[in-house]
This record gives structure tokens, C-alpha cells and sequence, in this order.
């Protein structure tokens, strides 16, 4: 079995990735129960934590746009943040009108974003620990399809949208891991 050393520029992108998903991962599970805990009603704490998650995202997408070197087309990046920028005032907006509002802003944002990061980790995939992101960003859109239609249930609640991220913290967990090898240069 050969080996073949990555570039500089993709073992810098694959480490730097390594983290950020290694972060989000994280985030994503701590986040997680508190967001359960006060799904069932709109409460300051609760339009906190909502509109805090897609701000995450914005500032993950700032972090990566800063440090990818490679694979990836900076207009996507730039797409991610404007996308989960304006998701965090739309839910703080959407709030005032009930959960199912809300709702529609999350799963709007889930298919959007799961798209944007489809398409980069599709144009990533040479890099090596991608097909986990693929595979969450088709996930987002089904998922995101769901919690939309979840809108509409007799008893909506926000527990859907809040679930949404422990899967995105799997993904993040075994993209993460699977970058290990890239990272160090090999």
C-alpha cells in the first residue's frame, strides 16, 4: 500500500477542519438538551438558544472561509453565513409569532444550509473525510422537509428542530476523525 502526501495547503484545510468540526460536534451536544428542555414553549431562553445555534453556524462558516485553503468555493462560504445570519433574526422575529413559525425558520434554514453543505463537502471530497458531510447535508434537506411539515401538527413543538443537531454533531464527530489522516500530511 502507497501513500501519497497531501499538499500543505490541504493537510492546513483538513487540520483546520479537523477542529472546527471537532467544535461544532461539541457545541451541538452541549446545546442539544438545554434547547430540548425548553422546547415545548417560547420563552426568553428558548429564543436565545434557537437564534444562538445558526449564529454558531455563521461563525463556523467565517472560521472555515478563513481557513480553507483549498477545495472549497468561497461564494458557498459566503452563502452559509448570509443563510444562517439571516435564520438567527428570522427566529428571533418568527418568536413572537408561536412555535410554528419558528419552525418554518429552522426547516427553511435546514434545507438551505443542508444544500450549501452538500455542494462544498462535494467539492471537498478529494480532501478526504467528506462523504459524513455529503451525507448531512442531504440529511439536512429531508430533515429539514420534516420539521416544515412539523409546522402544521395540532402540537407543534421545537423539539424537532432541536434533535436536528445531535445528528449534525455525528457527522461532525466522524468527519473530524476521518480528517485525522489529511491533517497530518499523509
Amino acid at each position: 500500500m502507497s501513500t501519497i502526501a497531501a499538499s500543505p495547503g490541504i493537510w492546513q484545510t483538513a487540520s483546520a477542519l479537523r477542529r472546527l468540526y471537532f467544535i461544532r460536534a461539541v457545541f451541538a451536544l452541549v446545546w442539544v438538551g438545554p434547547a430540548i428542555a425548553v422546547s415545548k414553549e417560547i420563552g426568553p431562553l428558548t429564543v436565545v438558544l434557537f437564534v444562538l445555534y445558526p449564529l454558531v453556524d455563521a461563525g463556523a462558516a467565517i472560521y472555515d472561509l478563513r481557513s480553507s485553503r483549498t477545495g472549497a468555493s468561497p461564494a458557498l462560504l459566503y452563502v452559509n453565513i448570509a443563510v444562517s445570519t439571516i435564520t438567527a433574526i428570522g427566529l428571533g422575529a418568527a418568536a413572537a409569532s408561536g412555535i410554528p413559525a419558528m419552525l418554518r425558520v429552522w426547516g427553511a434554514w435546514a434545507i438551505v444550509a443542508g444544500l450549501v453543505q452538500l455542494v462544498v463537502a462535494l467539492t471537498r471530497r478529494k480532501m478526504g473525510g467528506q462523504w459524513a458531510m455529503i451525507l448531512s447535508g442531504g440529511l439536512s434537506v429531508v430533515v429539514g422537509s420534516t420539521i416544515l411539515a412539523g409546522a402544521s401538527a395540532a402540537d407543534p413543538s421545537l423539539s424537532s428542530a432541536a434533535s436536528y443537531s445531535i445528528g449534525g454533531a455525528i457527522f461532525f464527530l466522524v468527519s473530524a476523525f476521518r480528517l485525522g489522516r489529511a491533517a497530518k500530511g499523509n
